[in-house]
C-alpha cells in the first residue's frame, strides 16, 4: 500500500463575500495549493471537491476555470465533515494506487443563503420543533453544567483562547478586540447558556489540498492516519452528549492506525463551531477525563504556549465556518504550523499534528459523519 503525504495546502481569506463567484473562492485556494506542492495542474489526476450548500455543478465549474478537462472529479457532502470526507477518499485512493496526485478542494458560500444559523430540515425532528444547531449544543452545554459543574467562566474562556489566536490570523473572518471572559458571557444570549460570542460566524471560503504519493520531498507532511466514522444512533437515553461517541470511535481508530496516544499529538485543530463543542471534542480524543475537558482552556493547558495548543488559528470561533472548506481551513493551520510556517501562531512543539471534523445535524444519529488525520513531519 502506497505511503499517502500531503503534498501542499492553500486557502482563500475566510468572511462574508456575496458579491464573490463561489468558483474563484475556490480558485484562490486551489492555486495556492498547486504553488506549494510544486506542482504543475496538468499532474492531477482527480479532483474531489466537499460542499454542503455549493451550487450545482460548482466542481465541473472549478475544474473548468482550472483548465483541468477531463480528470476524473466528484463532490462528497457531510456537513460540516465535508471538506475533510474528501480529503479522507484521497487518502485511501493514493493509498490504494488509484490516482498519484489528488486535488482535493473544500468550498462553500454561505452569506448568500443565510443570515443567521443555519435553518434547520423541515422534515427532522429538531427542525420541526425549531431547534437548529445553535440550541442542540446549547443543550449539550446545559448537561455539562447539571453533571460536572462546569461554569460560565470555563465556556467563555475557550472562546477568549480562540479569538485571542484568530487576532494573529489574516485570513480569518472576526480579528477584532480580544474578548475578556465577562465580556463573552455579557454578549447577546442565543441559546442558553452560549453566548454570541461563543458561536461560530456565518462565512464563505475555500481551502485546497495536494494529496500524493512518497515522492522523497522533505517538504511533504506524512499522513499517518486518515479516519472517516458516519454517526451512530443517539437518542436521550444514550449515556454520551450528542456528538462525542463519534468522535470517540474516530479518535480511537485514528490512533490505532498511527500508532500513538493523545499525549503525542503536539498541536491540534478541532471543531469548536460553539465552545462547548470544543470542550467534549477533547474529552473524546483523550486529552482530559469526561467532565474535566472545561478545565483545559482557563488552566492555559491548550494555548498557544500551553502543553497541547488547540485551534492556533482562532477556530471555527474565529476563522468561521463555511462548513465545506472548514476542514481543508484546518488542515492548511496543521500544514503551516508542522512546517514551521505559522508566523506569529507558531506554536513551539510541531511534530505531530491532529485535524478533527465533525459533521451533525440528521435526527437521530450523533453525527453525521466525524473525519480525524493525524500528521507529521519527516525529521
Amino acid at each position: 500500500m502506497e505511503q499517502a503525504m500531503l503534498w501542499g495546502v492553500g486557502t482563500s481569506a475566510y468572511g462574508r463575500f456575496p458579491d464573490r463567484r463561489v468558483e474563484s473562492l475556490a480558485w484562490t485556494a486551489v492555486a495556492e495549493a498547486v504553488r506549494d506542492a510544486g506542482i504543475e495542474p496538468g499532474e492531477i489526476d482527480a479532483i474531489i471537491v466537499g460542499s454542503v450548500f455549493g451550487p450545482p455543478g460548482v466542481a465541473t465549474r472549478v475544474q473548468r476555470g482550472l483548465g483541468i478537462p477531463a480528470v476524473p472529479m466528484w463532490t462528497v457532502e457531510n456537513a460540516c465533515a465535508s471538506g475533510t470526507s474528501a480529503y479522507h477518499e484521497a487518502v485511501e485512493a493514493v493509498r490504494l494506487g488509484r490516482f498519484g496526485c489528488v486535488l482535493v478542494l473544500g468550498v462553500d458560500q454561505m452569506s448568500t443563503l443565510f443570515s443567521g444559523a443555519i435553518v434547520p430540515e423541515a422534515t427532522d425532528p429538531e427542525g420541526a420543533s425549531s431547534l437548529p444547531l445553535p440550541g442542540l449544543y446549547a443543550l449539550q452545554a446545559q448537561r455539562y453544567v447539571g453533571e460536572f459543574g462546569v461554569t460560565p467562566d470555563q465556556l467563555a474562556a475557550v472562546a477568549v483562547k480562540n479569538k485571542r489566536n484568530g487576532s494573529d490570523n489574516p485570513r480569518a473572518q472576526l480579528r477584532d478586540a480580544v474578548p475578556t471572559v465577562q465580556e463573552v458571557l455579557d454578549s447577546r444570549m442565543i441559546a442558553e447558556p452560549l453566548t454570541f460570542l461563543q458561536c461560530c460566524p456565518t462565512s464563505d471560503g475555500a481551502g485546497a489540498a495536494i494529496v500524493g504519493g512518497d515522492r522523497g520531498n522533505p517538504n511533504d507532511l506524512r499522513i499517518e492516519s486518515s479516519v472517516l466514522v458516519s454517526g451512530a444512533l443517539w437518542d436521550h437515553r444514550s449515556e454520551e452528549v450528542w456528538g462525542y461517541a463519534s468522535v470517540a470511535r474516530a479518535a480511537e481508530k485514528a490512533f490505532a492506525e498511527a500508532g500513538r496516544t493523545s499525549q503525542e499529538i503536539d498541536v491540534l485543530e478541532v471543531h469548536d463551531a460553539f465552545t462547548i463543542g470544543e470542550i467534549i471534542t477533547l474529552e473524546a480524543l483523550g486529552l482530559a477525563p469526561r467532565g474535566k475537558g472545561a478545565e483545559l482552556a482557563p488552566s492555559g493547558y491548550t494555548t498557544r504556549d500551553g502543553v497541547q495548543p488547540v485551534n492556533p488559528s482562532g477556530g471555527l470561533l474565529s476563522r468561521g465556518h463555511p462548513l465545506g472548506a472548514t476542514g481543508m481551513a484546518q488542515l492548511a493551520e496543521i500544514s503551516w504550523q508542522l512546517r514551521g510556517r505559522a508566523g506569529a501562531r507558531q506554536v513551539a512543539r510541531h511534530r505531530v499534528g491532529l485535524v478533527e471534523t465533525m459533521g451533525g445535524g440528521a435526527a437521530g444519529m450523533d453525527g453525521n459523519a466525524c473525519v480525524i488525520t493525524i500528521l507529521s513531519t519527516q525529521s
